[in-house]
């Protein structure tokens, strides 16, 4: 019996889909150049050079992914944005080191590649990286029939970047007295959407048609926002002790990572904004504050720890750049409770 011979495109490589691909990423990658690339898209290997103005770097990498996010977009084929999210989780984490991005590689998986759909979604990975001053400079394109359902896709993310070794934070010097600042969130970012879609599920018909006055579906999809820029200058020009990105495990999971033993914050609850977005994820799931804490950002993405007399100087800086900065509480002994205490 003779069997028709299997081609590249029947094995799921769309050699033709590739190249489109490829080309259409090229002038957006460009765009996110910046000292220190030597060979980017292309190659086997991307190639970077630490900048000659680091006298004693000490490198800083971070991955993540978007998570269950991705379920939004594939339902309401909003691609656009995702890249962005991924962008933001890893450079976000790397910043907390007292780190500058300097590069990002992606990792993009599906089981049939649409090429429109694609480059949605790299087209925000160039965008995160632009916003972020990092350099998009390479990645992997993964076609792999029967892995993915039709339209579907994963995501992962890879950045690294520098940091003087004399200025790592590691939040060791934090003291009581110190002062607990809040930069706003953009929304939900990239945590909680297991949750999220639960929600979004039991209202049902009853979801309201906007929150925080955008489209309901644009609200929740709203990336998460890049603080890297901004926090890298007032890292400049104020003497911070410590950050804390505010991801999965909320404020609470989160602030005791960059807390020294025996110390805990203490936040003062409505101390910053609380959103429609996240009253109605509250109100719809059915969770007491503690939770809502605990699942979402709730508001903050970003926690900067500085002494008392520097707080509202760094606060100034960080409006002045455009964020949205709010007093949240302090740090003090932590005797018997938690190292995190919202009243």
């Amino acid at each position: 019996m003779t069997q028709t011979p299997l081609s590249y495109k029947d094995a799921g490589v769309d050699i033709v889909a590739g190249d489109a691909l490829v080309e259409r990423i090229k002038p957006l990658a460009k765009k996110t150049m910046r000292e220190g690339v030597l060979a980017g898209i292309g190659g086997f290997g991307a190639l970077f050079e630490v900048p000659k103005r680091y006298k004693e770097p000490v490198l800083v990498s971070g991955t993540d992914g978007v998570g269950t996010k991705l379920k939004l977009a594939f339902e309401w084929n909003m691609h656009d944005t995702v890249g962005i999210d991924l962008v933001a989780m890893s450079v976000n984490d790397v910043l907390v080191q007292g780190a500058e991005p300097l590069f990002f590689l992606d990792y993009f998986a599906c089981g049939k590649l649409d090429v429109d759909t694609a480059a949605a979604v790299v087209g925000g990975i160039a965008k995160g990286c632009e916003l972020s001053g990092c350099a998009l400079i390479g990645g992997e394109t993964a076609e792999m029939p029967g892995m993915y359902p039709t339209g579907e896709y994963d995501l992962a993310g890879f950045a690294v970047g520098a940091v003087e070794k004399s200025k790592i934070l590691t939040g060791q010097n934090v003291k009581a007295g110190d002062v607990v600042l809040g930069l706003a969130s953009s929304g939900v970012h990239s945590n909680g959407f297991s949750l999220v879609r639960k929600c979004i599920e039991r209202a049902g018909a009853n979801a309201p048609a906007s929150l925080d006055g955008k489209p309901f579906k644009q609200a929740l999809m709203e990336p998460t926002r890049l603080y890297v820029l901004n926090m890298l200058a007032a890292l400049a020009a104020h003497p911070i002790k410590a950050l804390a990105h505010i991801t999965g495990g909320g404020l609470l999971e989160n602030i005791p990572r960059v807390l020294p033993e025996g110390l805990a914050a203490h936040l003062q609850k409505g101390s910053w904004p609380q959103t429609e977005l996240f009253t109605w994820l509250q109100q719809t799931a059915g969770i007491d504050d503690a939770e809502m804490n605990r699942t979402f950002n709730n508001g903050i993405g970003m926690v900067v720890v500085i002494d008392a007399a520097q707080a509202e100087s760094c606060a100034a800086t960080l409006r002045a750049l455009g964020e949205s900065v709010y007093t949240i509480g302090r740090i003090a002994p932590q005797g018997d409770g938690a190292q995190v205490v919202v009243a």
